[in-house]
């Protein structure tokens, strides 16, 4: 029988009543003290207040749509049941809102901050990201992180002006770090920003050291753990890999209702007014404990892991060397020229240089980052025609 948490009476009535009276602690991020680049162009107004921009740019962004067709965690699976990175995002944006309404936080930056959080995020999940990592540190000594690309989709391939406040929640997300407690750390200028940002490139451990500027970038983050956690154990019952039996009965429970509902009632009742958002000791265990279990039933699972070493490795190594010789040759009717160098071209926003003029291995990087799943298997048969793949597929009758 699922087991759902309820504010306390207290907290609950405490909520309501200043929530009326407008009494709540003035937690939330003020709009009137964002940072852009650029601060002349995209000054806030009564329709289209600060972070509904930056909401603006990144959903319009040509490669949000790619989201759809970019793997959560399963690979190969023809089954429109199980989750797309599509999905995810969206999930990380209607719990986080849920968290900020409650918070009184600011929704608009946390939909920002959700809608543009994976939006570099390479095909084939985190699978996809490893091996482009390995990759681009062997061509060019530095290292790949989806979050960090993220930001720079939003920054360089497409320079937007986003804001400060949503490029530093973007960066600082990493749902892989699991707090008891998160506290925003002030973040006053882009100087600071890019050198954090810098240091990402040259020593992928500094990654792990980004923290949100805001509580709105605090509650994205624990947000994006608690929209996977639960979801990919659905997902995995879907794909057959696994009952959902096979769960422990855990403090928080076992199914995504009960683990969405009980963290996000945690979350409220130990952060509400608070400048931290925190979950209690036997909530923190429990998270750690179902994400320890994910861990060693689905993401380590070998069926899951099956095609990445004998396909998707080799693959995108060889997409990797041919892109990077098309470009240094300068072999314009490359995909590498015509479908991504062409592509972002087109877009109308100023930049200080040619994009074509950027260092090769980046270039490389960021056209195989932005392919979805399914770009990535056509443009390898494209450009390798007689090779074999060795994918399979698991189709809707399998």
């Amino acid at each position: 029988m699922p087991n759902y948490e309820y504010l306390t009476p207290e907290t609950e009535k405490r909520i309501l009543a200043e929530r009326e009276s407008g009494s709540f602690a003035r937690v939330a991020f003020d709009e009137s003290k964002v940072i852009r680049r650029d601060p002349g162009r995209d000054k806030a107004n009564v329709i289209r207040t600060a972070f509904i921009r930056d909401c603006d740019k990144i959903i319009h962004c040509p490669f949000y749509n790619r989201y759809a067709d970019k793997t959560q965690v399963f690979l190969f699976y023809k089954n429109d049941d199980i989750s797309r990175r599509a999905l995810h995002v969206q999930l990380v944006s209607r719990i986080a809102r849920t968290i900020g309404k409650a918070l009184n936080l600011n929704l608009d930056l946390i939909e920002a901050i959700a809608l543009g959080h994976d939006i570099g995020h390479t095909p084939f999940g985190h699978a996809g990201e490893t091996i482009l990592d390995e990759l681009y540190y062997t061509h060019a000594g530095r290292h790949f992180s989806h979050n960090i690309h993220s930001v720079r989709v939003l920054e360089e391939i497409y320079p937007y002006n986003i804001s400060l406040q949503t490029l530093c929640g973007i960066a600082a997300h990493d749902g892989e770090i699991e707090l008891d407690e998160y506290r925003p750390e002030p973040l006053e200028s882009f100087e600071e920003f890019d050198r954090r940002i810098e240091a990402c490139y040259l020593d992928k451990a500094n990654v792990r050291k980004l923290v949100p500027s805001t509580l709105e970038g605090c509650v994205v983050r624990i947000s994006d753990i608690i929209a996977y956690l639960g979801k990919d154990r659905q997902d995995a019952e879907r794909a057959r890999i696994i009952s959902a039996d096979s769960f422990g009965d855990g403090a928080i429970g076992s199914i995504n209702a009960e683990l969405i509902n009980n963290l996000v009632v945690n979350i409220v009742e130990n952060s509400y007014g608070k400048p931290y958002i925190k979950l209690d000791d036997a909530h923190f265990e429990a998270l750690k404990q179902a994400k320890a279990e994910n861990y060693t039933l689905i993401y380590k699972n070998k069926t899951v892991q099956a095609q990445i070493d004998t396909s998707i490795r080799p693959m995108m190594t060889a997409l990797y060397d041919k892109m990077l010789a098309d470009i240094v040759d300068r072999n314009t009717d490359s995909p590498i020229f015509t479908h991504h160098i062409d592509y972002v071209n087109k877009a109308h926003y100023k930049r200080n240089a040619p994009y074509a003029s950027t260092e090769p291995n980046r270039i490389v990087v960021d056209y195989i980052a932005g392919m979805t799943d399914d770009y990535f298997v056509d443009l390898y048969a494209h450009c390798f025609p007689d090779a074999e793949t060795n994918i399979k597929y698991i189709g809707y009758f399998d």
